[in-house]
């Protein structure tokens, strides 16, 4: 439980944090991070491997949607299921005290890749945040494996829940559900940019919390993060927020292709795809 809660203060000191903020991914293991909509071979493949291959143990966390009957017709629909995947287990419960529990978190300690689906991301951060499967999640890292998800399971991963409002999913910044699972540290990651015209929309967060990297993916896109860097993969783009990068006035964010690398540490673009 020391883990999620060391993670946990530094995610808060990162808010208030400015000039010494540091974005980073996890030092071993790695993120998928996908904007929400369909998901292409690309990034179903890159999940697949770098999970260790479709024979590997996968967990499915689907709390986010508001439903409770996640039985094997879940499982069955599922992208790693139609992949090819057969040993799945489903982790669900809206219980903080059965997500503190041995029992509920043993298949996390097997596992070489996990899911978050995508819904509303309060009710994955109501149900785990600071628990025991909290702690199991960054354990899976921490053995070399991937944790991945669209949507709500992408703006989880953050250190700051931006749409965390119970209410509705307009409200960027909610008082009570403002913390993020901090696998990405530093970060604000929003979805489904593009196609919702939200591309402005995490610079409210960032009015607050200067020192946070906002990061917001488009549909049928992911980043792929391993330590202090993340490459673009899919369809679309990925939008840069950063009130310490450098700019036109009139450049409000910096957009990324897929085949773009991004280090989080400076901040800045390392690689340019040359497919343009």
């Amino acid at each position: 439980m020391r883990i999620v809660f060391a993670t946990v203060c530094l995610c808060g000191w990162l808010l208030g944090s400015t000039a010494s903020a540091q974005s980073m991914g996890p030092q071993n293991g790695s993120l998928l991070i996908v904007g929400g909509g369909r998901m292409g071979k690309e990034i179903i493949q890159e999940f697949v491997d770098r999970a260790g291959g479709i024979d590997s143990p996968f967990v499915l966390i689907p709390g986010a949607n508001a439903g409770e009957d996640w039985d094997e017709k879940y499982v069955v629909k599922s992208f790693l299921a139609r992949a090819g995947a057969k040993d799945i287990t489903v982790l669900h419960t809206r219980d903080r005290a059965v997500a503190n529990t041995e029992e509920f978190v043993a298949p996390l300690r097997r596992a070489k890749g996990v899911w978050i689906d995508g819904g509303r991301q309060w009710r994955l951060a109501d149900a785990y945040l600071g628990t025991r499967t909290h702690c199991e999640l960054f354990c899976v890292l921490c053995r070399g494996g991937v944790i991945g998800g669209s949507s709500a399971g992408a703006t989880i991963q953050g250190s700051y829940l931006v749409r965390g409002a119970p209410e509705g999913n307009t409200v960027m910044m909610a008082k009570g559900h403002e913390f993020g699972f901090g696998f990405m540290s530093c970060t604000a990651i929003d979805q489904h940019v593009i196609a919702r015209k939200r591309e402005n929309d995490l610079a409210e967060v960032l009015d607050t919390y200067p020192g946070l990297l906002g990061i917001g993916i488009d549909e049928g896109t992911a980043i792929v993060v391993t330590g202090r860097r993340f490459k673009v993969i899919g369809a679309s783009q990925v939008v840069i927020h950063d009130r310490y990068w450098q700019k036109p006035a009139d450049q409000k964010y910096e957009l990324l292709s897929p085949g773009d690398e991004f280090d989080l540490c400076c901040r800045r673009k390392v690689k340019t795809s040359t497919a343009r």
